[in-house]
């Protein structure tokens, strides 16, 4: 699939890679495709900036939403991290929690894409086909995370009060300059 991706294409999920590494997440969810849509200087990136989405803002919120989930809000839950990493430690070795080393985890090589990124770049193919594109681009992309309407991307988006519809239809024309 990805010989039909563009260079920007491409590039958006090359750079989603190394958002997810960035932040020290173990896969690559639609939150870290929106932000390497951001990072490029494409049309599409200039759409979403018109409406208030940066990478730095969005990143932010990002930190913000997944920083929602911390120890405290665990303990609340009845989950101990101390006994859970004690348990780990016990069957795995000391450490076996601490940061990858070279060839494990999110540190090196490639990060697995969540079941929902994979939906955007399938449905990103399907934006393609739909306007007679010869490639997919940075902005099917775009389209492929609206139409897919979930996840941590689409929550940023949804929270911000952004009319989607819209959004699509600025997207579509930057697609056709």
């Amino acid at each position: 699939m990805f010989e039909r991706f563009t260079t920007d294409a491409r590039q958006t999920v090359v750079r989603a890679q190394e958002e997810a590494r960035r932040l020290h997440h173990g896969r690559v969810g639609t939150e870290h495709l929106l932000l390497a849509l951001l990072a490029l200087e494409t049309p599409t990136a200039a759409v979403l900036d018109r409406h208030g989405l940066t990478r730095d803002s969005v990143a932010e919120t990002i930190a913000g939403y997944v920083g929602d989930l911390d120890a405290d809000a665990l303990t609340t839950l009845g989950i101990d991290l101390d006994a859970v990493r004690s348990s780990v430690e016990a069957a795995f070795g000391p450490g076996a929690l601490d940061a990858a080393g070279p060839g494990r985890g999110a540190r090196s090589g490639h990060i697995p894409f969540t079941p929902r990124a994979k939906k955007v770049l399938e449905l990103s193919l399907r934006e393609a086909i739909a306007l007679k594109a010869k490639g997919i681009a940075d902005g099917h992309i775009a389209l492929g995370l609206l139409r897919e309407g979930e996840g941590l991307a689409m929550k940023v988006i949804h929270d911000r009060g952004l009319d989607t519809e819209e959004l699509r239809r600025e997207i579509r024309t930057a697609l056709g300059s």
